[in-house]
């Protein structure tokens, strides 16, 4: 877990990142909340390989409020208002080829809205880990 160690010590900075490590999702969750981080999980193999599915996906996975409007503009706002009682959010998204393949231009907009909640940064770093191999993607780093 060395790359998503770097990150949680703050040695890696935070973003959108590749990732290829096979640890168990429960094993990533724990080396994340024990380094005072919150987590979530999107499964993009089993379900969330359409615009609706991955917006309610990222929903479940990060709490969102019953009144989250599983949209982009909705996500963008509960995005911000994430991760405020920790030292930073990870999200891992496995099989995110999925919805990249399927819905070229739902991805698209997926990573730019996941990406502005990086940048605005708010004080609580937000991580996306994009896990499995999938297109290539131009400015996303790796973590391996």
């Amino acid at each position: 877990m060395s790359g998503l160690a770097a990150v949680l010590a703050g040695r890696e900075p935070p973003g959108i990142h590749r990732w290829h490590a096979a640890f168990e999702v429960e094993e990533v969750r724990h080396a994340v909340e024990h380094a005072g981080w919150g987590f979530g999980y999107v499964d993009g193999w089993t379900g969330a390989d359409t615009k609706p599915a991955f917006l309610a996906a990222v929903g479940e996975a990060l709490d969102f409020p019953d009144h989250y409007g599983q949209n982009f503009d909705a996500l963008a706002d509960c995005l911000h208002d994430i991760g405020e009682h920790r030292d930073g959010v990870v999200l891992l998204w496995d099989g995110w080829a999925t919805l990249a393949r399927t819905d070229e231009r739902a991805f698209s907009v997926a990573l730019s809205v996941l990406g502005s909640r990086v940048e605005a940064d708010r004080g609580v770093p937000f991580v996306v880990l994009l896990r499995g191999e999938g297109p290539v993607l131009p400015g996303v780093t790796s973590l391996d």
